[in-house]
């Protein structure tokens, strides 16, 4: 399964989610009204009217009473959702989470910040925050968040004690499923549901505990029953809303899991972390008081459910999944090593060797026979090793200068720099209007060491400076937002890549701002877009073809590709970044398979020519990432200049 069929799941598993919940709800509200009736009758005196007759003649209040109900849950479902807009570093906090320091000398938090920035730029989206939670002993992670550009990943004590680098990156991969996949904003959605069910048996609990301090003997009778009915009402509900999440959680691991494996291309890591979880004594178990809520996030089942409510698929069949010649008996033995008090897993934190160097801007890229749509969302092996080499050859100063909040705005800006020298000067007058002249003069002073950068490592430069933006007051945001418009634009030319590339960190940092506000997986179709799918592969072929004969040649075989009954004009414009704006807006309400077949037309698109450049491949990811498909470092496989 690719990522745009799991996107599609995950579509598919909110829709069937919200109508399971919705079904619950309405057993809730059929319970209350129930009871409402139920006491209405008690309280009639002389000979009780038939059931449907005394219902109808109180329809009223039965009415009012479903409106409240609904209400209430509603209201509870958004003010749970809402208190997890702020991004995934909320959830990790209420945990007791504790942030990775960007510079930690600890080396099982280096270790561990390493492996998520590779994976991170593996997968080709924004570094998320990184958390330890420092007084959990079990074996554990989760990721959360409605987006990647707001994630936080966050692993336990235990796991970095007892978990060896390879174990840790299949965990590590796990989590990254989540993200890149479209389960984050659904678990987020399944706290907010499973809430509002809850709160119904809270207000009955609620209304026992304040009956019992009324002097009336009857109004304690009454409210201890009417509140022991709405506990009783709302715990059914809420038993029902457990059984659903279940279900879906339990699907979701195990396709976790196998994407664990499709990332890192070997089962011993992932595996390994599994039979450790059924080994030691703690296993998964986390102590914190507020573990319910997020059950179905995590790695492994932190609570301890019976099979009924189990978030997570029982661990023998996880592993058997992954090595299907398992024998339970075997844990045994390494359980006895596990589990000794001293016991603690320190390896070297050396990823493995390179499979390619990075390749020159002008070099040539082959796309694979299976089609770009297979790269998109699925790191492999050959990106983790790649992202290694990106992430080792960053110069230090510029890695230290984007893991400070203080200068990761700075050096974003300076990311936005036009290549030639003699046009900046209308940017550093944007720059000091904006943001003041010591910022202009912050920027000026990184500017010449961004200068020997490989194209491929500034995408991954920024990505690590997302750690330190979210930590930003949101005014401080929203300047810089305005700061990298104005840039992209002050020197009165924009190409193709600097385009992209703003638009991307504008996108990225807009979510960021309001995480909950960020577009779900869309379900558009691709013949009730073609005007802007006209605009974008005008834009490619204008700037990826020397002539305008190759350009429109390459426009008509990308439309013919994608849309072979449509007449789309090939018309090219000066003014081509504000249409190509809306149009990238618009493409992202795409349902995910139409994506992919966008994908393979911009393909079309770009290697018409027979020709496509690294710089070129670059501007395809870039635009792949403000269609939310993000593409991992190395786009295709490079190729000698003929």
């Amino acid at each position: 399964m690719n990522f745009f069929e799991h996107q599609a799941q995950a579509r598919r598993n909110s829709q069937r989610l919200v109508l399971m919940f919705l079904l619950a709800v309405a057993a809730v509200v059929g319970g209350l009204m129930a009871l409402v009736l139920l006491i209405l009758r008690l309280g009639t005196e002389g000979d009780p009217q038939p059931l449907g007759a005394f219902a109808a003649a109180n329809v009223e209040v039965l009415g009012w009473t479903a409106m409240a109900t609904v209400l209430v849950i509603g209201l509870a479902s958004l003010f749970k959702t809402l208190s997890l807009g702020s991004g995934g570093s909320n959830v990790a906090l209420g945990l007791g989470g504790e942030a990775v320091p960007p510079e930690t000398r600890d080396p099982k938090l280096r270790r561990l910040r390493n492996v998520v920035e590779e994976m991170a730029i593996a997968s080709g989206v924004p570094v998320p925050a990184i958390y330890w939670l420092p007084q959990e002993a079990g074996i554990n992670a989760f990721a959360a968040g409605y987006t990647p550009a707001d994630a936080a990943v966050a692993v336990t004590r235990g796991a970095l004690d007892k978990l060896t680098r390879d174990e840790l990156q299949g965990v590590i991969g796990h989590e990254f499923s989540h993200i890149l996949n479209g389960d984050m904003r659904l678990n987020i959605r399944m706290m907010g549901l499973l809430f509002g069910i809850l709160v119904i048996a809270i207000a009955g609990r609620k209304l026992m505990r304040l009956s019992l301090e009324a002097d009336d003997a009857r109004a304690v009778a009454a409210g201890v029953a009417g509140g022991l009915a709405m506990t009783l009402v709302g715990y059914i509900g809420y038993f029902f809303g457990q059984l659903i999440r279940a279900g879906v959680s339990r699907h979701r691991e195990y396709l976790a899991d196998a994407s664990a494996v499709q990332f890192t291309r070997q089962t011993q890591g992932i595996a390994g972390a599994l039979k450790k979880l059924a080994g030691v004594d703690k296993g998964a178990k986390l102590d914190n008081a507020g573990r319910e809520d997020v059950s179905h996030m995590l790695f492994g089942d932190g609570i301890g459910y019976s099979a009924l409510f189990a978030t997570h698929p029982p661990l023998v069949e996880r592993i058997r999944q992954l090595d299907p010649g398992f024998v339970p008996s075997s844990l045994k033995a390494m359980a006895a090593a596990w589990n000794d008090p001293g016991f603690s897993v320190m390896d070297d934190d050396v990823p493995g060797s390179a499979v390619s160097a990075l390749a020159a801007p002008e070099s040539e890229i082959a796309f694979p026979a299976g089609g770009i749509g297979r790269q998109v969302g699925t790191p492999t092996d050959g990106d983790l090793q790649l992202a290694a080499i990106v992430l080792d050859s960053l110069p230090l100063p510029l890695c230290t200068l984007a893991r400070d909040p203080a200068a990761a705005p700075r050096l974003v800006c300076a990311l936005l720099l036009d290549t030639d020298p003699a046009m900046r000067p209308p940017q550093f007058e944007a720059i000091a209007g904006d943001q003041g002249a010591a910022f202009r003069d912050a920027v000026l002073k990184i500017a010449p060491q961004l200068e020997s950068l490989h194209p491929s490592q500034r995408l991954p430069l920024a990505s690590l400076a997302f750690p330190a933006l979210r930590r930003l007051p949101p005014a401080e945001i929203t300047r810089l937002l305005r700061s990298i418009g104005r840039l992209v634009q002050a020197d009165g030319r924009i190409s193709l890549f600097e385009y992209c590339l703003g638009r991307l960190l504008r996108q990225q940092l807009g979510d960021l701002l309001q995480p909950a506000a960020a577009r779900p997986i869309g379900s558009v179709a691709l013949d009730r877009l073609q005007a802007p799918i006209r605009v974008v592969f005008t834009a490619l072929a204008q700037h990826g073809h020397a002539s305008e004969r190759e350009a429109r040649a390459a426009f008509l075989a990308g439309v013919h590709t994608l849309l072979p009954r449509a007449t789309l004009a090939y018309e090219p414009a000066s003014d081509w970044h504000g249409p190509l704006d809306r149009a990238l807006l618009q493409l992202e309400t795409l349902a995910p398979m139409a994506k992919e077949l966008l994908l393979e037309g911009l393909v079309k698109v770009l290697g018409h020519d027979g020709r496509v450049s690294v710089a070129e491949a670059e501007l395809l990811r870039v635009i792949c990432g403000a269609l939310r498909c993000p593409l991992p470092p190395a786009v295709g496989e490079a190729a000698p200049t003929t």
